[in-house]
C-alpha cells in the first residue's frame, strides 16, 4: 500500500489551517494535496481531552475527495461517503468513543492514533497534582490569599516527599514509562503492571511510537514487574506496597470497572499493614481497631478513562460519610477523568476531601498538535516506503 507518486488528498478536520504543518507535509510528500477544513459548531456536548468531538456535518464533497484523513474525532458517518479513503490518523490516543463507529466496525481501513506523544504533559500533570496533594498546597494557597505567614500548621508539617515511596503503574506504555522516569529520578520505587508477561529484557522494550529522550524505552526502570489479566494477578500487584497507583490503560470491555471495591480494599489493607508495622511492629491489633492515619494510604491517579474506576466505590473509599465504621480507604485521588464525564456540578465527587479534579486536560499543551502530526509524518514516510506503520489500531483489542 505504498503512497508512490499517485496524487493523494489529505483532509485535515481541525480548527484552522496550521501553515507550518501544511508546508512541511507538502515539502516531504509533494504528491499530497492538503485541505484543512475548519470545524463548525460543537454539537451534543461530547468531549475528548476537554475538546468537543461532535461537530456540524462535514460537506459530503470533502469526504469524497479524501484519500487520507487526519482528525481529532470527526469521522465520516458511513463508509460509502469516502470511497477513496485509504488511511485515517487520529490526533488522540484512545479510540473507545469510536469503537462502534461504522468506520471501525465496517471497514479495514488502517487507523493510527497519536499514542506516544502524551507522556511529558501527563506526567507533569501527575507531578503537579500529587505534589499539591501531598504538600498540602491548598493550605498554603489559602494562606497566601489571606496574606498570612503561617509556617507552623500541623497540616504543613505532615507533608511528605516521594523519596523511598512506591509508585505502581498499571499500563506500562509511553505514559507509564515517562511517569516511571520522573518518579524514579525523585527516589521512588517503580512497580509496573502489564497484561502480558514481560519476563525477558527484550519483551520489556517499548515498541510503539515515542518521543526522543523521554520514558523508559528499554524497560529497565521498574524495580518489580507484575502481569496478568485475572483478578488474583491484579490484586498481587495492588498488594505490593503502593503509595500511589497510576491508571494508564485503555478503556475496553476488559478494563471497564477494573478498579472497584475489592481492588480498593486490597490497597487499603496493604496500606493499613504498612502503617501498623511502622508504628508498632509487634502489634497484633485487628483491622477493625486500626484506621489509616490522615497522612498515609495510597493515592489513586486516573489519567486514562473514567469508567475504568467504579465511581461509587471511589466515593466510598474517599469520603468518610460513606464508610462511618472504617473511615477512608485511600489517602486521596488525582482525577483528570471521571465517570460520568463531564462531571455534573452537583456530583458528590467534587466535595470529597483530598481530591483534585481537572476536566480531562492533562495531555493538552502548545506542543500537542505538532507532536500529533509528527506521528502522521512518520507514518506517511513508512507508507511511502512500504514499511509497517506505527500505532495502528488493533480493532479486536479495542486499541
Amino acid at each position: 500500500m505504498g503512497g508512490g507518486p499517485d496524487k493523494e488528498t489529505l483532509v485535515v478536520i481541525w480548527a484552522n489551517e496550521l501553515k507550518h504543518l501544511t508546508d512541511d507535509i507538502q515539502r516531504r510528500f509533494p504528491y499530497i494535496d492538503v485541505i484543512f477544513h475548519q470545524l463548525g459548531k460543537p454539537q451534543g456536548g461530547k468531549q475528548m481531552g476537554g475538546i468537543p468531538y461532535a461537530f456540524d456535518a462535514i460537506p459530503e464533497e470533502l469526504w469524497r475527495k479524501a484519500t487520507l484523513l487526519v482528525t481529532l474525532g470527526s469521522l465520516p458517518p458511513k463508509p460509502d461517503l469516502v470511497p477513496n479513503l485509504k488511511y485515517i490518523h487520529l490526533l488522540s490516543a484512545g479510540i473507545d468513543h469510536f469503537a462502534n463507529h461504522p468506520m471501525f466496525t465496517d471497514t479495514d481501513i488502517p487507523i493510527s492514533t497519536s499514542s506516544g506523544i502524551h507522556g511529558p504533559p501527563i506526567t507533569e500533570w501527575i507531578l503537579l497534582t500529587t505534589l499539591a496533594l501531598h504538600k498540602n498546597y491548598d493550605i498554603m494557597y489559602e494562606n497566601q490569599k489571606q496574606h498570612k505567614w503561617e509556617s507552623g500548621r500541623i497540616g504543613l508539617r505532615q507533608a511528605w516527599d516521594w523519596e523511598g515511596k512506591t509508585v505502581g503503574i498499571m499500563g506500562y506504555g509511553s505514559i507509564g514509562r515517562q511517569v516511571a522516569r520522573v518518579y524514579s529520578a525523585m527516589g521512588s520505587r517503580i512497580h509496573a503492571y502489564t497484561a502480558s508477561p514481560r519476563s525477558t529484557p527484550e519483551s520489556r522494550h517499548h515498541t510503539g511510537y515515542q518521543l526522543p529522550n523521554v520514558g523508559d524505552p528499554d524497560g529497565t526502570i521498574p524495580d518489580a514487574w507484575y502481569s496478568g489479566t485475572d483478578k488474583p494477578s491484579l490484586h498481587t500487584f495492588l498488594a505490593s506496597g503502593l503509595d500511589m497507583l497510576v491508571i494508564s490503560v485503555p478503556l475496553t470491555s476488559a478494563t471497564r470497572g477494573l478498579i472497584s471495591d475489592a481492588e480498593i480494599d486490597v490497597l487499603y489493607h496493604d496500606s493499613l499493614e504498612k502503617s501498623k508495622q511502622a508504628t508498632s511492629p509487634d502489634s497484633q491489633a485487628s483491622d477493625d481497631n486500626v484506621r489509616l492515619p490522615d497522612n498515609e494510604g495510597c493515592t489513586l491517579v486516573n489519567i486514562s478513562r473514567g469508567p475504568i474506576v467504579d465511581t461509587s466505590a471511589l466515593l466510598r473509599a474517599l469520603h468518610p460519610n460513606h464508610t462511618p465504621d472504617s473511615g477512608r480507604k485511600l489517602f486521596g485521588a488525582c482525577l483528570d477523568v471521571t465517570d460520568p464525564e463531564p462531571l455534573p456540578e452537583n456530583h458528590e465527587l467534587w466535595d470529597c476531601p483530598k481530591v483534585i479534579i481537572t476536566p480531562h486536560i492533562s495531555a493538552l499543551g502548545r506542543e500537542y498538535v505538532d507532536r500529533g502530526f509528527g506521528v502522521l509524518i512518520e507514518n506517511l514516510g513508512r507508507r511511502e516506503r512500504g514499511e509497517k506503520m506505527v500505532n495502528i489500531v488493533q480493532r479486536k483489542r479495542g486499541y
